[in-house]
């Protein structure tokens, strides 16, 4: 079978080919439909992020990925299933408390393997293998964009930690500002604007000139988007006003100390980016009285689990059908692969497609 992987001492993707996996008991056959691109697979192809499989010259990216179950091999699923699957498996040496507790998304690092990312292989390849109990049925109608679902699970994981770190009152938040104007900071912007709890106020942060894309959606969705080269985290609150929710998705150090400052009364911020070692001087006594006197939160979210991904079946729905397909720039065959890699100011999300139901 053909698969999309980076060899070590390289920096680009290429096209490899592989014998097709044989799932082991417990496993299923899976054959891959479309696998997504995103900021991490661009992270690990230029090797600052993640690692290669043990005694391998290659890793298989693709971590975002949907497919269709041809071989259940006695699991619970049923051949055509359409499903998607977790990234996190147990560690090569073995499991460890978190995958026994079923809390893969909670292990520290080192302590799990990622497909696609680091130490195991990923999704972009004709056939993949899983255990049953780390893929997730999705419908059929969800099947084209199946892809989304994994980052959107991301965001369930992440507002979950957020509330949770309120639960001890009644918080009500009206307001909220996404950090990164990215497809994941789209995605949790539009899922936002969906949500149930109503949110009247939405902000969006990023670095790019009109026209834009990704500004377009911004607004379209109602939301304002912000300039971070003019107006800096911190000094949101004398342009707009004080956020209630901050989900920072670009990795830029100083962006979790600024939050705090433009964080409301009893507001939380959910920090997803990882970021590179840089060291500046900060306000600890102002940062130490904020997070104090004013009750606010910050919590660290990676990672997801099962039950985020079944959520994100529920929000993929809410999503509005021309936003889905704004933010789609792009879906390439193995003979243009090569495009879907290609990140200029046009492009927001891209995917592979390896085959059709």
């Amino acid at each position: 079978m053909q698969a999309i992987a980076v060899k070590r001492g390289e920096d680009k993707p290429v096209i490899i080919e592989k014998p097709r996996p044989e799932p082991e008991p417990g496993e299923a056959l899976v054959r891959t439909l479309r696998v997504g691109v995103d900021g991490t697979d661009h992270e690990v192809i230029a090797g600052g992020h993640g690692g290669f499989p043990e005694g391998e010259d290659h890793l298989v990216l693709g971590h975002e990925a949907v497919g269709i179950v041809v071989d259940p091999n006695g699991t619970h699923l049923e051949e055509g299933d359409i499903v998607v699957p977790t990234v996190r498996r147990p560690p090569a040496d073995g499991t460890n408390e978190y995958f026994e507790r079923g809390e893969p998304d909670m292990a520290p690092d080192g302590m799990y393997v990622e497909r696609g990312i680091v130490g195991a292989h990923g999704y972009m390849s004709d056939f993949f293998t899983s255990p049953a109990e780390y893929l997730v049925r999705i419908p059929e109608s969800q099947a084209d964009l199946g892809f989304l679902i994994e980052p959107i699970s991301i965001t369930e994981k992440a507002l979950e930690l957020a509330y949770a770190s309120r639960s001890s009152f009644d918080w009500d938040p009206t307001s909220a500002l996404v950090l990164g104007n990215g497809s994941l900071g789209l995605l949790t912007l539009a899922m936002l604007k969906a949500d149930d709890k109503g949110y009247e106020n939405l902000y969006c942060l990023g670095r790019r000139d009109r026209p834009d894309p990704t500004i377009d959606i911004i607004e379209k969705l109602g939301a304002t988007y912000v300039d971070s080269r003019k107006t800096p985290v911190d000094e949101i609150p004398d342009e707009h006003e004080y956020i209630d929710l901050v989900y920072e998705a670009t990795g830029f150090p100083k962006h979790p100390f600024q939050s705090v400052q433009a964080l409301a009364p009893n507001g939380v911020g959910a920090l997803l980016g990882v970021p590179t070692d840089w060291e500046f001087e900060v306000d600890a006594g102002a940062f130490h009285r904020e997070m104090v006197l004013h009750n606010k939160a910050l919590v660290g979210s990676v990672n997801s689990h099962v039950r985020h991904f079944e959520k994100a079946t529920v929000s993929f729905t809410k999503l509005p059908q021309w936003f889905r397909e704004d933010l789609v720039t792009g879906i390439y065959d193995l003979d243009d692969f090569e495009a879907a890699f290609i990140d200029d100011d046009t492009t927001i999300k891209t995917a592979i497609e390896f085959g059709t139901i």
